[in-house]
């Protein structure tokens, strides 16, 4: 047998010693703001500054393929505590709210004895699904190291939620533009680049804060028995950063899980898994059996389960795979700046994707994207510039359907959807993506049109901020 194997025999076995004699782990995640995946320095990104985020992918799994099934901040924050996709549970556009009755994981690990916390931003309703304790303030950790040391004996769940990297782009290191390199599916001007220096500013400014957690963590000696998971959320703002979009700069975000003593060091998967994985995955870690819960949101075939199931066993280097298809959904109504219904919804497997732009006769435009300083540098250009003149075009109109081999064309900049060669697998996809919307409940331009009335507060919401001493 090989020293490697054998290795990693002894690991797993240690691995689960470790755990049958340890008490319950506490659980941190912390989770960025509109923050593109390739972006980062353990990315691959040389210039940019993330000197504690690199450290932590050192002691932790790196997952390679995990996504998001939402490219705004809301719908995809509903995802990622509750474990359902956004439209089954009424989270579909931003600014919105899961359907009353729904529950998170603050619901079940607090019902378990934990103590549950969110810190900054949350952007997640009604209260009764997220019954957590706020701790304000994005940078001040006063409170913070208060709340993870309050109950010596008891365990605790907090999730950090950061504003950055966030427009408007104005916090953290100052970058020189001119020194910067302008990624491939981005146009090289001084906006760009200028917009780009600030933007990375923020995403030091992220990694201060993951530094400064880190370390309370270890100050704290709670290091050893703390599940962190870091997540990126959604693309950048930036035309073609993945915010807004279902392209892999928007839904392929990067993440990191440390848990010491139980998940290998400098580690990494490859397997496809999604946002609605972790809470099934961190109610095993509690110890409670995910299967068995009940999230009280059916889906339309009466499923009442979690849409994603725990990955420990490939946290824990047992497996490799999890997941044959992954899906997203864009909800452009309800978006502030928003003109008209654009929706989109895609699926992806390992190599290839498909996206259904539904209104694809709109024009797509959202103020933050479409007039942003950036994009309006873009046209200015483009009237000297027809390649760039196409890819502007791009941003406004796209076809009914687009696909795209990933695996040579990384940054989705060709179109095989007509392509007669592709013509099986673009057929395979689209049975897939159709499937899983009938799954969710998902009439499409229907679904989209009813955008508004899952924005706002929930009546329950309402009703409580009726009550005396109401919060």
């Amino acid at each position: 047998m090989k020293a490697a194997t054998i290795t990693a025999i002894l690991y797993l076995l240690l691995s689960g010693a470790a755990i049958a004699q340890s008490a319950r782990p506490n659980f941190l995640i912390i989770i960025a703001d509109d923050l593109c995946r390739r972006d980062l320095g353990f990315e691959g990104n040389k210039e940019v500054k993330t000197p504690h985020l690199d450290a932590l992918r050192t002691e932790s799994m790196h997952l390679r393929r995990m996504f998001n099934p939402a490219t705004s901040c809301s719908p995809t924050r509903h995802a990622l505590y509750t474990g359902i996709y956004p439209i089954r549970s009424g989270a579909f556009p931003n600014h919105t709210r899961v359907y009353d009755g729904t529950e998170s994981l603050f619901t079940y690990l607090k019902a378990a004895g934990y103590r549950v916390a969110l810190q900054n931003k949350g952007h997640i309703g009604p209260s009764a699904t997220f019954p957590y304790e706020h701790i304000a303030g994005a940078d001040d950790f006063t409170e913070t190291s208060k709340f993870f040391t309050r109950e010596a004996t008891q365990p605790w769940f907090m999730v950090y939620g950061s504003s950055d990297p966030h427009e408007p782009w104005n916090r953290g290191p100052k970058y020189e533009a001119d020194k910067l390199s302008v990624p491939p599916y981005l146009y090289d001007n001084s906006t760009t680049r200028e917009s780009l220096a600030k933007y990375y500013g923020e995403i030091s400014k992220l990694d201060e804060q993951v530094g400064a957690l880190l370390g309370m963590l270890n100050e704290n000696k709670q290091a050893a028995n703390t599940m962190v998971v870091f997540v990126s959320e959604q693309g950048s703002s930036m035309p073609y950063g993945g915010k807004w979009s279902v392209y892999d700069n928007g839904i392929h975000c990067s993440a990191l899980v440390r848990w010491p003593n139980r998940i290998k060091p400098g580690s990494s998967s490859n397997a496809l898994m999604q946002y609605v994985d972790i809470p099934p995955t961190i109610l095993e870690a509690a110890g409670i059996d995910p299967t068995g819960v009940n999230v009280h949101c059916p889906d339309a075939q009466g499923k009442t389960g979690f849409d994603g199931r725990s990955v420990l066993s490939i946290l824990f280097g047992q497996n490799d795979q999890h997941r044959d298809y992954v899906f997203a959904q864009h909800t452009t109504k309800g978006t502030v700046g928003a003109i008209g219904a654009y929706p989109m919804r895609a699926v992806r497997n390992s190599r290839f994707k498909f996206i259904g732009n539904l209104a694809h006769e709109n024009t797509y435009q959202i103020t933050g994207l479409h007039q942003s300083d950036v994009c309006k540098s873009w046209q200015e250009d483009a009237q000297r510039n027809p390649a760039l003149a196409a890819r502007v075009a791009w941003l406004f109109n796209r076809p009914g359907e687009e696909l795209y081999d990933l695996e040579n064309d990384p940054f989705e900049m060709h179109n095989l959807a007509n392509d007669i060669q592709f013509a099986a697998i673009k057929s395979e996809l689209q049975l897939q993506l159709q499937n899983w919307m009938a799954q969710q409940g998902d009439k499409g331009i229907e679904t989209e049109l009813l955008a508004n009335t899952r924005q706002g507060r929930s009546e329950i919401d309402k009703a409580r901020a009726k009550q005396p001493n109401s919060q």
